[in-house]
C-alpha cells in the first residue's frame, strides 16, 4: 500500500498518466470485465491468476496467452482502484447500461489516450454543425497529438481501436464511417458510482468538470439537474461555486446502502 509521506495515510489511487498501447489488443471488453469482476479474488497474487483463470474458463475458450493478457489489463483498469473493484465484485445486479459506462470510465481511468479522445476530442466534435467522425479524422488527431511517436501502421491501428472502444461505450455509432456521435444512457446508480469513485481519487479536473462526465454528455445544466436528483448526496451550485454533501463517507459505504 502506498502512503502519503507527509501524513502517513494511504495515498489515494490516481488516474493513469503514462500513454501506452494496450488498447491495440483490448478495447472496452465489457463481457470480459464482467467475468473478471465475478471471478477475481484480489488476495490471490497477480502472477498466480493466469492458470486459475484459464483452467476455470473465466473467459471461455480463450488461450492461456490471451487470458494472461486480459488479466494484466484488468489489473490496471480495476485492481489499481481496490475499493472500486470490491464494489464491482459484489454488484451482481448491474444492468447492461450501467456496465457499459462503468467499463468506459475505467478504461478512461487507465488509458490517458482514450480519456483524451473521448473526454476532449469527441466532446469538441459535438459542437460542429455536422458532428460526425471517421477513421481518417481520428487518424489525423492521433498524428497531431503524438507526432513521430509511432509508425503509420500503428497509428492506423490506434484510430481503429479508439473508434471500436468508443462504439462499445455508446459514444459513437457502430455503423460504418462516418459515425454519428452519441450520448450513452447513464442510469442514476452508474452516475452515483462515478461520483463516489471520483471523490476518492486523484485526477485532473473537478467533480463537476472532468472528461469522465463530459464524455457521456453530462455537463453544466444537464449535469446539475442529474446531480440534484441523486439519492445519497446533496448538490448545490451558486455561481461558480459548487457544494456536495455526502450521506456515505466512502464508495464502499455508498454501495452497502444503495446496491
Amino acid at each position: 500500500m502506498i502512503k502519503d509521506r507527509a501524513s502517513g495515510r494511504p495515498e489515494r489511487p490516481a488516474e493513469a498518466t503514462e500513454v501506452h498501447t494496450r488498447i491495440l489488443r483490448l478495447a472496452l471488453g465489457i463481457e470480459e470485465s464482467r467475468s473478471y469482476w465475478e471471478h477475481v479474488d484480489p488476495s490471490v497474487p497477480v502472477a498466480d491468476r493466469g492458470l486459475v483463470a484459464f483452467e476455470h474458463r473465466w473467459f471461455g475458450s480463450k488461450s492461456l496467452e490471451r487470458v494472461r493478457f486480459l488479466l494484466s489489463n484488468f489489473v490496471d483498469r480495476y485492481d489499481a482502484f481496490p475499493e472500486a473493484l470490491d464494489v464491482l465484485r459484489r454488484w451482481r445486479s448491474m444492468d447492461a447500461a450501467t456496465r457499459q459506462v462503468v467499463c468506459h470510465w475505467h478504461l478512461q481511468l487507465s488509458d490517458p489516450l482514450y480519456r483524451r479522445f473521448t473526454g476532449q476530442f469527441l466532446v469538441e466534435r459535438r459542437g460542429l454543425r455536422d458532428p460526425k467522425v471517421d477513421r481518417e479524422v481520428v487518424l489525423r488527431w492521433v498524428k497531431h497529438e503524438f507526432p513521430d511517436r509511432w509508425s503509420e501502421a500503428t497509428l492506423v491501428q490506434f484510430a481503429s481501436k479508439l473508434l471500436s472502444a468508443a462504439s462499445e461505450a455508446g459514444v459513437v455509432s457502430a455503423k460504418r464511417d462516418p459515425r454519428a456521435l452519441l450520448m450513452p444512457k447513464v442510469p442514476d446508480l452508474a452516475l452515483a458510482y462515478l461520483m463516489h469513485l471520483l471523490r476518492g481519487l486523484r485526477f485532473a479536473g473537478t467533480l463537476t468538470e472532468n472528461p469522465y462526465l463530459t464524455s457521456v454528455g453530462l455537463a453544466e445544466g444537464v449535469l446539475d439537474q442529474r446531480l440534484r436528483s441523486l439519492r445519497g448526496m446533496t448538490f448545490r451550485r451558486m455561481a461558480h461555486l459548487t457544494e456536495f454533501e455526502w450521506e456515505a463517507p466512502t464508495l464502499t459505504a455508498w454501495a452497502e446502502a444503495a446496491l
